[in-house]
């Protein structure tokens, strides 16, 4: 009987800089297999494939980065196991490179430059579909509100109920996962649970929590087309907004924009990330609530 392959899972970036308009690739060199290769490692135990990579591009170059879209996951084997490797685009934001006990040197180079540079066509076919890509001039993170009990039990006016135990637990972690995205500006819809998701992150990034009704249900059943609008007004170049709103505004926004989603279901505490150009999405990406 063959016994299955072992897997092994990890996480990394493509991180970029723009540099006379065209943007700039960082490439690590490993003198332990003398290859150069776009930084990734593995996940420590519990932590996510995001935080992973995060925390292995800072370790292997230094950089602090600003996460944008997922690139995607490859797949190939190394000796008789499986490797599954999870990519995001990455803009640099600062940090200087030592060299460390895995990487000696690294080189920014353009993105044709660095295929050539690359050793390996796995990395080769991530930095392609890297360059397939329209480098975003803006982001815009969609979350639901973490969980905040049920409504029948609750007594008062329901804009006023507040998360559980569960959702605030939730609300640390989204801190964190929503940090890698380097917001700068936070919106809530106008209600306790919203504003009470955003809160950890908001206080975090040093930020205030702007309230904006028309991100809550109520505004959306009202007017869709002035919900949208309000959202990718939010979309000015450089800026990455983080917007908690609910379960009903959110996959019906994500459906307006389409994109080939199969599912715009959203779990409480589930968020995505909307890539943006001149006021339109050109890329979407899910994330599971933690």
């Amino acid at each position: 009987m063959t016994r299955p392959a072992k897997g092994i899972t990890a996480a990394g970036g493509v991180v970029w800089r723009l540099r006379d308009g065209a943007p700039e690739v960082l490439v690590i060199h490993r003198p332990r297999y003398d290859d150069w290769t776009l930084p990734k490692g593995k996940p420590l135990p519990g932590e996510s494939d995001l935080a992973a990579a995060v925390r292995e591009v800072g370790e292997e170059t230094g950089a602090t980065v600003a996460v944008q879209q997922r690139i995607g996951t490859v797949r190939y084997a190394v000796g008789d196991a499986r490797k599954k490797v999870t990519y995001w685009s990455m803009r640099y934001r600062s940090g200087e490179f030592a060299p460390n006990d895995e990487v000696d040197e690294v080189d920014w180079l353009r993105v044709g430059r660095a295929y050539q540079r690359l050793t390996y066509d796995v990395d080769r076919n991530v930095l392609r579909d890297f360059a397939a890509l329209p480098v975003a001039d803006s982001v815009i993170v969609l979350v639901r509100h973490a969980k905040a009990g049920k409504r029948v039990t609750w007594r008062d006016h329901d804009e006023l109920r507040p998360l559980d135990d569960a959702g605030r637990r939730q609300a640390e972690i989204l801190s964190t996962l929503l940090s890698f995205f380097a917001p700068t500006r936070v919106y809530a819809a106008d209600r306790t649970r919203c504003i009470q998701t955003v809160e950890p992150l908001a206080h975090a990034m040093d930020l205030k929590v702007r309230v904006e009704p028309a991100f809550a249900d109520e505004r959306y059943e009202d007017g869709p087309a002035g919900t949208a609008n309000r959202l990718l007004a939010l979309a000015k170049p450089g800026k990455v907004s983080v917007v908690c709103s609910q379960g009903e505004t959110i996959p019906a926004l994500i459906d307006q924009f389409g994109l080939g989603v199969r599912s715009s279901d959203t779990r409480k505490g589930a968020w995505w990330v909307l890539s943006v150009i001149d006021a339109e999405v050109i890329a979407l990406d899910h994330y599971d609530a933690p």
